[in-house]
C-alpha cells in the first residue's frame, strides 16, 4: 500500500486559497495504478493457490466484483467528504461519528501492518537471492535500512513511483509474451483457452475458494486512495466514480491474466519449492534465471518503497494522535527539531515492525490486514446506502438500484470475504477492535460526547 502525497500531482500554486481542479480521469485512473501496484497478486500466488486448491483466478474475481461494488459507495461519498480520512470520514458522516471513529480505529491497524507485510515479503525475496542468510537476519536489516532513511527524512517521490511501475510493467509483460509461448509448445491451444483455472471438478471446495478470496483480496488494498484527490478533480461526482472503478476493473483483469498463465505454466499447486514465494519459480520456468531475478528485484523494489512509506505513514498517524492527545503527547506528539519528523514514532515502529515480523508469517499478516479494510468497506457501503438512499425529507429523487441495491451487494460480497477469514485473524482483529470500543466507551462518557477526532490528513 503505496502513500503518495496527492499535492505532488497537482499544479496548483501555494499561493491560491483551493486546490485547483486540474485532474482529468486519465489522471485518476493512472494515479490509482501507481497507488495499488498492479503486481499484487504474484506475491500471494502459491499460498492463494494451495488455499483456494487451484482457483486463485476465482477467488480474484470474486474479490473484484465485491471492489467494484464498493468502488461505486466510495467513489459517491468522496463527491460528497473529499477528506484523507477516507472510510473513516465517510463512516463518521454518513452513519455516525462513533462508528466513524472505530473506522478509523480498524484503519490505524492497517498503518501498522502493511510495513509489517512489506518487511516479511521482502526478507523472503532476499532470502530466495541470497538462501545462505537466516531469515531473522534480513528482516533485522530490512527494517533498519528503512528506519534508519526515515530518519533523515527521505521520502518517496511520484516520479520514483511512476519509474517502478514503468519497470513493473516491462518484466510482466515479458512475463506475460513467455508465459503464452512456453504454454502453447507445452500443451498447444488446450493449454491457452481452457476453464480449469476457473473451475476444476476435481478440486474445487467453495469453502476453500471463500477462504483463500479473504487471503487475496490483498491485491486491491489501496484502491481507495483514488478518492483522496477528490478537491483536485474535474468534475468529481463523475469522474471519483469512474476513476475508482476502472482502477479496480484494471487491477481485477490484469492480476487475472497473470495468474491464469501462472496456474497454467505450473498446474500443480501441491508442489512448490517456496509456497510463499512461488512466482519466482514459475518465471524461471518460462524466462531462465535473469526472469527469476528480475521478478524478484521488481518486487523488493516495491517491498522496499511500500516499508518506507508504511512505515512513516504510521508514525505519522502516531504523531497526530498524541498532538490530540489520544496518545500520550510527551512520547507521540514530538517532531525532532533537526530532521523535521517524528523520530521517536518512526523508532518505534521500527521495533514494532521488527519484533512482529519475526513471530507472524506473511499470510497470517495479510489476513489481519484485510481484517480492518474489510470492516471499513463494510461501513463505506453501509453509509452509502444510508446517505443516499434512506433519508426523506431532502426531497432528491432516490434510484433504488444505485442508491439501495448496489451498496447493499457491495457489503454482501465483504462480509463474504471478511467472515471467511481465518479464526487467528478474526481473534486477533476482533481484540484490536475491542480496545477501540472499551478506549472509545469511557473516552466520550459512554457515548455522550463525540469522540476525539483523528486526522488523517497529516498522514
Amino acid at each position: 500500500m503505496d502513500i503518495t502525497s496527492k499535492t505532488q500531482l497537482s499544479t496548483a500554486s501555494a499561493g491560491e486559497p483551493h486546490l485547483k481542479r486540474v485532474l482529468g480521469l486519465w489522471d485518476l485512473i493512472f494515479y490509482g495504478i501507481v497507488l495499488i501496484q498492479p503486481i499484487a497478486a504474484i506475491g500471494l500466488f502459491g499460498i492463494a493457490s494451495q488455499v483456494s486448491r487451484g482457483h486463485m483466478v476465482t477467488t480474484l474475481l470474486i474479490a473484484m466484483i465485491a471492489m467494484l461494488f464498493t468502488a461505486v459507495s466510495y467513489g459517491r461519498m468522496a463527491s460528497l467528504y473529499p477528506s484523507a480520512g477516507s472510510a473513516y470520514t465517510y463512516v463518521g458522516k454518513g452513519l455516525n461519528v462513533h462508528m466513524g471513529f472505530l473506522a478509523g480505529w480498524t484503519m490505524f491497524l492497517d498503518y501498522l501492518i502493511v510495513p509489517v507485510i512489506s518487511t516479511i515479503y521482502g526478507s523472503l525475496t532476499l532470502q530466495r537471492l541470497v538462501p545462505g542468510v537466516p531469515f531473522f537476519v534480513w528482516v533485522i536489516l530490512f527494517v533498519l535500512v528503512i528506519t534508519l532513511l526515515n530518519l533523515r527524512g527521505i521520502k518517496t517521490t511520484a516520479r520514483s513511483n511512476q519509474i517502478l511501475l514503468a519497470v513493473m510493467m516491462i518484466v510482466i509483460g515479458t512475463f506475460i509474451v513467455l508465459a503464452i509461448r512456453y504454454i502453447f509448445q507445452e500443451q498447444g491451444w488446450n493449454g491457452l483457452f481452457t476453464l480449469k483455472p476457473f473451475y476444476n471438478a476435481d478440486t474445487f471446495n467453495f469453502s476453500a475458494v471463500m477462504t483463500a478470496t479473504s487471503f487475496a483480496a490483498l491485491t486491491y488494498i489501496g484502491f481507495d486512495g483514488v478518492t483522496t484527490l477528490a478537491e483536485e478533480v474535474k468534475n468529481p461526482k463523475r469522474n471519483l466514480l469512474l476513476g475508482t472503478i476502472s482502477v479496480c476493473l484494471f487491477t481485477g483483469l490484469f492480476s487475472v491474466l497473470q495468474i491464469y498463465l501462472a496456474q497454467q505454466v505450473w498446474p500443480d499447486f501441491t508442489n512448490f519449492p517456496d509456497v510463499e514465494t512461488a512466482f519466482y519459480d514459475v518465471s524461471r520456468k518460462v524466462g531462465g534465471i535473469l526472469l527469476f531475478n528480475a521478478v524478484a528485484v521488481i518486487l523488493f523494489v516495491a517491498c522496499m518503497g511500500s516499508g518506507l512509506t508504511g512505515q512513516v505513514g504510521a508514525a505519522r498517524l502516531l504523531y497526530a494522535m498524541g498532538r490530540d492527545n489520544i496518545l500520550p503527547v510527551k512520547i507521540f506528539g514530538r517532531i525532532s527539531p533537526k530532521s523535521k519528523t517524528p523520530a521517536m514514532n518512526i523508532i518505534f515502529m521500527g521495533i514494532l515492525t521488527m519484533i512482529i515480523s519475526l513471530i507472524i508469517s506473511y499470510k497470517s499478516a495479510a489476513e489481519l490486514l484485510n481484517f480492518g479494510a474489510f470492516l471499513a468497506f463494510m461501513g463505506v457501503n453501509i453509509a452509502a446506502m444510508r446517505q443516499f438512499y434512506l433519508p426523506h425529507s431532502n426531497g432528491v429523487k432516490r434510484n433504488f438500484i444505485i442508491d439501495a441495491v448496489f451498496p447493499f451487494i457491495g457489503f454482501l460480497f465483504c462480509f463474504s470475504i471478511w467472515i471467511s477469514l481465518p479464526t487467528l485473524a478474526k481473534i486477533i482483529g476482533g481484540e484490536w477492535l475491542l480496545t477501540g470500543f472499551i478506549y472509545l466507551f469511557f473516552r466520550t462518557n459512554r457515548f455522550r460526547q463525540k469522540p476525539v477526532i483523528l486526522d488523517f490528513n497529516d498522514v
